[in-house]
């Protein structure tokens, strides 16, 4: 089994796109693939009273292991806000050991089992704890997703030294052009290819066409996943 820990270099950068296509790459490749989103706010409520994900949805989507919501998404909060925020709000404090149970019994179901954080590396899960020290706790190696746009190498780079810095492995990392008008960005890229020092997964297109992007995901991502469950 392998887990990763799928983090971005600001929020709204496509963490979610990301896992997911991960997640169908390795669902087609014949592995058994689990999303799981610790921490999700922002959430709407169901028919059934309950809190939903749209994130913790689009991995039930794409992954291909049927876990329970609590397992998959311990924590949901309404509030658009941070996670700091909408638990403090909630009354409600973040056990790191109930996810880390949570996470076993995943890894128990699964071949890969992806976490995806909320925010960036350091956005806040209390006064005290970030998403780096959840991803600590669960002792895994890093997915970077790299929003391509202005700013990016500044970015990259930040969170790249950020994630080394607390002594988490950073795996690998996917470019995804989340603007479709950014100047040099071949140029852009190739710099990171250079400096992060970790492979490059993938480059994913601009989504215009979501449905003719989400059937080209696997092809892209499908040459890295021995590397990344083998």
């Amino acid at each position: 089994m392998r887990g990763y820990f799928v983090t971005g270099t600001d929020t709204e950068v496509g963490k979610t796109y990301v896992t997911a296509a991960l997640l169908r790459a390795a669902a087609a490749a014949g592995h058994r693939a689990v999303g799981m989103k610790p921490i999700a706010s922002g959430c709407t409520v169901n028919a059934a009273g309950t809190l939903d994900s749209e994130d913790v949805l689009a991995h039930a989507a794409a992954g291909n292991v049927a876990a329970a919501r609590e397992l998959v998404n311990p924590y949901a909060f309404l509030p658009p806000i941070s996670p700091h925020l909408a638990a403090c709000e909630a009354g409600v404090s973040i056990d790191f050991e109930l996810i880390a149970a949570r996470y076993r019994e995943l890894a128990g179901m699964a071949d890969l089992v992806l976490v995806e954080a909320a925010g960036g590396w350091l956005a806040p899960i209390d006064e005290t704890r970030s998403m780096a020290d959840l991803a600590a706790a669960l002792g895994l190696p890093v997915i970077l997703v790299v929003g391509l746009r202005l700013g990016c190498l500044n970015h990259a780079m930040l969170t790249a030294e950020a994630i080394r810095a607390r002594g988490a492995t950073l795996a690998g990392w996917v470019a995804n052009c989340i603007d479709p008008s950014m100047r040099a960005r071949a140029q852009n890229l190739d710099y990171l290819a250079r400096h992060l020092g970790a492979p490059l997964l993938a480059v994913l297109p601009h989504r215009v066409n979501a449905e003719k992007a989400e059937s080209n995901q696997e092809q892209m991502l499908g040459f890295e996943l021995e590397r990344l469950v083998g």
